[in-house]
């Protein structure tokens, strides 16, 4: 099969492609053809060296969408989905045109997305159930504070929120572009800036009910500011600020409670229900496919990290 394989830790420059060995199914593991994988900046992080428990040669990639090959009976042609922390780093990832997996990992594709929007879903949408549903607890008449909204995890957020009928205010450098689904969705709109805590607070009433922080580090305090009396804060990230302060006093006597989410330590297999459960909010039209901004094929990987490196707005997808 074609792959993309790095045996040496660098820029988007180390990837090669290659003819390797194609993996066959046994009693656990299923094949998929894969038909698309989006380019995740996680990708890049983990091309550049930044996960220690990635050993080279490895082919990256988490997120996909393809047909089943080889595997049980039942699931043979059956068109699936899929995103993991493990693929990709500690074992073969997507950008490849054939993927071993666990068959307990297999999940259908929602019928109404093509193989391009549905290998654009994973990491976002994953990551964004995980903080804003399974530990935010985001209802119904709730207000949440996206910090990145314009972003894949942020627009994720958005979406999600809005179908739980929650009130969006996005906060970010950029406003979301009006075309993507979180340009269409946020009921307000408000940029980075010294004054961003108090025009957030003044929509919403003195604060909101949940924060979702997608970009972190340098906006941490930024995010504990927004949140109103027993307020829940979510993150994600750490940009350009690893080790944060913040004040202890204020925290404690507005009984926030702070909560870190990391797609990363769910498998292949643990991200199964949470695809399943994505791809019935997809089909039901809760959920839109984000923007793919950028198609390639796969032998032009190089040119799609790059373009993950240089900050895309919008999905990068290369198609098998």
């Amino acid at each position: 099969m074609k792959a993309i394989q790095f045996r040496s830790f660098g820029d988007p420059g180390v990837l090669e492609y290659l003819d390797l060995e194609t993996p066959h199914a046994d009693a656990e593991q299923a094949v998929v053809q894969v038909k698309a994988a989006s380019v995740n900046p996680s990708d890049v992080k983990n091309l550049s060296g930044h996960f220690s428990h990635t050993v080279p040669p490895r082919i990256p990639g988490r997120d996909f969408s393809g047909v089943v090959v080889e595997g049980p009976a039942e699931w043979i042609g059956a068109e699936v989905w899929g995103t993991g922390g493990d693929i990709g780093f500690a074992r073969d990832g997507t950008h490849a045109e054939f993927l071993q997996i666990p068959v307990k990992a297999l999940s259908r594709k929602p019928a109404n997305l093509s193989h391009a929007e549905a290998a654009s879903i994973g990491v976002n949408f994953v990551v964004a159930w995980l903080g804003a549903v399974e530990y935010g607890r985001l209802s119904a008449g709730e207000t949440i504070a996206v910090i990145g909204a314009s972003g894949g995890v942020g627009g994720a957020v958005t979406q999600i929120a809005k179908a739980r009928g929650a009130r969006v205010i996005a906060v970010d450098r950029h406003e979301p572009l009006p075309d993507s689904p979180a340009g269409r969705l946020i009921d307000h709109y408000v940029p980075i800036s010294d004054d961003a805590a108090l025009r957030v607070r003044e929509l919403a009433n003195g604060g909101v009910d949940l924060v979702y922080d997608a970009v972190g580090g340098v906006t941490f305090e930024l995010a504990l500011s927004l949140a109103k009396r027993r307020g829940r804060v979510i993150e994600i990230s750490a940009t350009g600020k690893r080790r944060v302060e913040f004040d202890l006093i204020d925290f404690y006597h507005n009984e926030t409670q702070l909560y870190g989410a990391d797609s990363a330590k769910l498998g292949v297999a643990d991200s199964a229900p949470f695809m399943d459960a994505l791809r019935a909010e997809f089909e039901k039209g809760s959920f839109e496919p984000p923007v793919i901004a950028q198609r390639y094929a796969l032998e032009n990987a190089k040119a799609a990290y790059d373009a993950v490196q240089a900050g895309t707005r919008g999905r990068v997808v290369l198609e098998m």
